[in-house]
């Protein structure tokens, strides 16, 4: 791993759990060289269907930690791995993707960053939409993307590549608004669905399966829908977990992604039992459906 010079693919696939080609052109003496950094990204299993991420390369032994929400699991992966913490990213403020802040701040001295309109303690830099996040540890920056709906102050960490979005876009899902409005959700779902289609989506709960058997029932002729499910299924009961997912896939599969779409508006109208005139109607009534389902 470290970086590479030269001709390469725009994406580099490895073994672990999500493999990022991050590239950067420099300009050396009228010559043009495309310089690739890569990091590696683990799951960290916590409470019963989180995932805490954990961002790394083999060139430092620190990591950049994504939402953890409790700190028992993260220390023992980061001894397994002899690892130190640098950085930590926050996408929002409940418990499960912050409840182990104090104990790590205070264990590796790191730094931690998150939404500057969601009141959270251990923060060091509070961000807003397009910031960066410069993480030195991976040789990556991470521009900050304001996603609120599920939460006021949601954010997202954007870097070529890789979506890190806590509970905004789940595979095959949405967060619940807890928070926000339906058109805070559907903008900001729409945000993040004009991002590239092989962007690799790092939400934070494995919740697919159950995701993609409600889609089923909203666009019961998808095709690609129908293909998902067998894959997720065959990956579930093997034990395997179904997240990272991508733009593409979801852009295909995901109801609440596909709100403008005449399929779910007729859907929506039929649940519902009255007539839609905007995409976020629409999408405000497959989410309450999705919530009684």
């Amino acid at each position: 791993m470290g970086c590479l010079v030269g001709s390469v693919p725009d994406t580099l696939i490895n073994t672990h759990s999500g493999g990022n080609a991050h590239l950067t052109e420099l300009a050396t003496n009228n010559q043009r060289l495309l310089v690739i950094t890569m990091f590696w990204i683990d799951r960290i299993h916590a409470f019963t269907d989180n995932y805490i991420w954990a961002l790394r390369n083999d060139r430092a032994n620190n990591c950049v930690l994504v939402d953890p929400g409790e700190a028992t699991p993260v220390i023992a992966y980061l001894k397994e791995h002899n690892l130190g913490v640098s950085d930590i990213l926050i996408t929002h403020h409940h418990h499960d993707h912050v409840g182990g802040l104090a104990v790590l701040k205070s264990t590796y001295q790191c730094t931690v960053y998150g939404p500057a309109a969601e009141n959270i303690d251990h923060l060091d830099h509070r961000l807003k939409e397009g910031d960066e996040v410069k993480l030195p540890t991976l040789d990556v920056e991470f521009k900050v993307l304001e996603v609120p709906g599920h939460t006021l102050g949601h954010i997202a960490y954007y870097s070529p590549g890789t979506l890190l979005c806590g509970d905004t876009l789940f595979a095959g899902g949405c967060g619940r608004l807890f928070e926000g409005t339906p058109i805070q959700m559907w903008n900001s779902l729409q945000k993040l669905s004009a991002l590239p289609p092989d962007t690799q989506v790092y939400c934070a709960h494995e919740y697919t399966q159950g995701n993609l058997h409600f889609a089923l029932a909203v666009e019961p002729d998808n095709e690609e829908l129908n293909h998902r499910i067998e894959r997720v299924k065959d990956l579930r009961q093997s034990g395997m977990a179904t997240v990272p997912s991508t733009i593409g896939v979801e852009r295909e599969t995901n109801p609440f992604l596909r709100c403008h779409l005449p399929t779910i508006k007729q859907a929506a109208e039929t649940f519902s039992g009255h007539s839609l005139s905007t995409d976020a109607e629409v999408f405000g009534v497959v989410r309450a459906w999705k919530d009684r389902f």
